[in-house]
């Protein structure tokens, strides 16, 4: 691989949150699918683990109904290409069928991750997908060799897994291990995982990491300036941050939006830190897919800087 893995394995994540509205701003259905691209690239380039996609205006719903509201379309759209851009491309036409929401997926710049190995490849680790072969001793999983990988475990066909090869057997053979596991005991980046909120109170609740986001970093113009506080943030005792970015209204429209949030004045309060991480610009706006580009790269020595 081109990556070269920590010597230890990396326990700390870095998780971001956007707004599904910053889609709508797009003018044609090629845009909204470039720019949901540009944000993928963003991640995979600053290694984030996760992204949140969230309903600034609060519109509940399940998965399940989100699916189906049309007012909710743009954040399935989100949702659905970057799932689509993270997933290796030999695992794609099992996993993604033909949809709407992937017209132009085939135009986007490829992510080139880690965990997007060649057949060529040597890593210890490899996504597949369960084959429907069953086998007395387990399961097959296509992970994007010649031959298929058996694994000790009988699992549902066309489920994602995770596999880690056994490197002592004649036959190509391993076993089901957590997508995290790469990060956690070789320290590779192994990609990002999605997930919706439908308030910007559930970013923060439903956080999946145990005692939740431990460092909350707000996004706004009306924040901080990043140079004057980058060096007061405690990165090196977080485990698990999160940066949150706001539409074209800000943070604060969300905020204002979640009647869970009412008894909070300030949409400061709701954060450790809220930065201002361009001060002094140019132009009057700043996109959000050009706002995560220039506060992670504000960030990144002391945020990604091995915790010890």
């Amino acid at each position: 691989m081109d990556e070269q893995s920590e010597e230890i394995g990396r326990l700390w994540t870095v998780s971001i949150a956007v707004p599904s509205s910053i889609v709508d701003n797009a003018q044609s259905a090629e845009l909204k699918s470039y720019l949901v691209g540009q944000i993928a690239r963003s991640l995979v380039i600053f290694k984030i683990d996760e992204i949140v996609i969230y309903d600034e205006y609060c519109i509940p719903g399940t998965p399940e109904q989100v699916v189906l509201d049309k007012r909710k379309q743009s954040m399935v759209q989100a949702v659905r290409i970057l799932e689509y851009l993270e997933c290796p491309q030999y695992l794609r036409r099992q996993l993604f069928p033909i949809q709407k929401y992937l017209q132009y997926a085939g135009l986007l710049n490829p992510l080139e991750a880690p965990n997007h190995l060649g057949s060529n490849d040597q890593c210890p680790y490899r996504e597949g997908i369960v084959l429907n072969k069953p086998h007395k001793q387990g399961s097959f999983v296509n992970i994007g060799l010649k031959q298929d990988c058996q694994v000790d475990i009988s699992l549902q066909p066309n489920v994602r897994v995770t596999v880690k090869l056994e490197t002592n057997s004649k036959k190509l053979r391993g076993k089901i291990v957590s997508p995290s596991e790469p990060r956690e005991k070789l320290g590779l980046y192994w990609g990002y995982t999605t997930r919706i909120a439908n308030s910007l109170s559930e970013v923060f609740d439903g956080c999946p990491y145990d005692g939740g986001y431990d460092l909350k970093i707000g996004t706004s113009d009306k924040g901080e300036n990043v140079d004057k506080t980058v060096k007061k943030i405690p990165f090196k005792s977080s485990m698990h941050s999160l940066i949150v970015f706001g539409g074209l209204r800000g943070i604060e429209s969300a905020h204002e939006s979640d009647e869970s949030l009412s008894h909070i004045q300030d949409t400061s309060e709701l954060f450790d830190y809220y930065l201002n991480t361009c001060p002094d610009q140019g132009s009057d706006t700043i996109r959000t897919e050009e706002a995560i580009l220039i506060t992670l790269s504000a960030l990144r020595r002391r945020l990604f800087k091995p915790r010890i």
